[in-house]
């Protein structure tokens, strides 16, 4: 089995590498962030940001790291989960990206409002497609983590990795692992 290689740019985009947070309240709402910063300045997202390779921080502790500062609560890194790895090929054509997405185990009660990175709010998981969202998240990171982590207050979840291209007129992406959550409830 061959795996597919991009095809290589005359101009080499930089390769940034970041991690993504998906938290939770009591009522399994999830915390989003307003942007006002790029990259998706305006747009809708979970809190995260870039590991700081200067330190050779790991993919866990940046998020550890993120959640302190952007929700302003510590989270033992034992209670965080990978649940995501996208890999997306130029995004905005300015960047690949490397992205952890991680899952915190339990509810975490966060104060809402402005913060210097934009705007914290609680939504419900079946209305984050009515926000304005990258097209990335809205198509692929959305539905995948729906698929591996149905249950963010009581399951283990499961585990994704996504490679999405977004060079060109139209964003494709491949699945390249899905592994289901070990217990889901039925409802």
């Amino acid at each position: 089995m061959s795996i597919p290689v991009p095809p290589s740019e005359p101009n080499s985009l930089p390769y940034k590498i970041a991690c993504l947070c998906d938290l939770r309240d009591e009522q399994g709402r999830v915390l989003m962030l307003k942007r006002l910063k790029h990259p998706n300045f305006g747009l809708c997202s979970p809190i995260g940001g870039k590991l700081d390779t200067h330190t050779g921080e790991s993919p866990a502790q940046c998020a550890v790291r993120e959640i302190a500062e952007e929700a302003e609560i510590d989270v033992p890194i034992d209670r965080i989960r990978l649940i995501g790895m996208v890999s997306e090929r130029a995004y905005e054509g300015k960047t690949h990206w490397l992205m952890f997405v991680y899952r915190v185990l339990g509810s975490v009660s966060v104060k809402t409002g402005m913060t210097r990175e934009g705007e914290l709010f609680w939504v419900e998981p079946s209305q984050i497609e009515s926000l304005d969202l990258p097209e990335s998240d809205r198509k692929v990171i959305w539905p995948l983590v729906r698929e591996v982590a149905p249950d963010a207050l009581t399951d283990e979840p499961g585990f994704f990795a996504v490679h999405i291209d977004c060079d060109g007129d139209e964003m494709t992406w491949n699945v390249e692992q899905l592994t289901k959550p070990a217990n889901t409830h039925a409802n």
